[in-house]
């Protein structure tokens, strides 16, 4: 193989390797979301609980569990469409404040990449109502 091809193969795996690892591991994410479950629900029968359930919550609305009281910043979000896509929903998870000045939620943040990317991955295994992702 000539040297040039071996030079793009490894950049192009270079490249990948961040986004391959932030794919998540949901059975790991289930463990890490124990840390959240003291004021958040997931699963079938979710109910609001400090923070609002979470099910439906990766690339849905901003403040999109009806009935709860957001943050004045979330519903903002939420007025101005914005979505918990994964990059967003990991800033988040990392740090609240930063992404949502304002937000009630008081976590401290998830600092470990690959502990977000397991809840996130976790996350995405409920739907909307709460069942779980076929």
């Amino acid at each position: 193989m000539p040297r040039t091809a071996i030079a793009s193969l490894v950049l192009a795996l270079a490249a990948a390797a961040p986004a391959l690892a932030q794919e998540g591991n949901a059975s790991t994410g289930e463990v890490v979301f124990k840390r959240c479950s003291a004021c958040h629900a997931v699963g079938e029968g979710a109910k609001p609980r400090v923070g609002p359930p979470l099910n439906g919550v990766v690339d849905g609305k901003w403040a999109h569990y009806e009935g709860y009281a957001y943050s004045k910043v979330l519903m903002d979000g939420q007025a101005a469409g914005k979505v918990w896509d994964a990059a967003t929903l990991s800033s988040f998870l990392e740090n609240p404040r930063a992404v949502a000045p304002g937000t009630k939620m008081a976590f401290p943040g998830l600092k470990k990449p690959e502990e977000r990317a397991d809840v996130i991955a976790y996350l995405r295994t409920f739907l909307l109502d709460g069942t779980k992702a076929p």
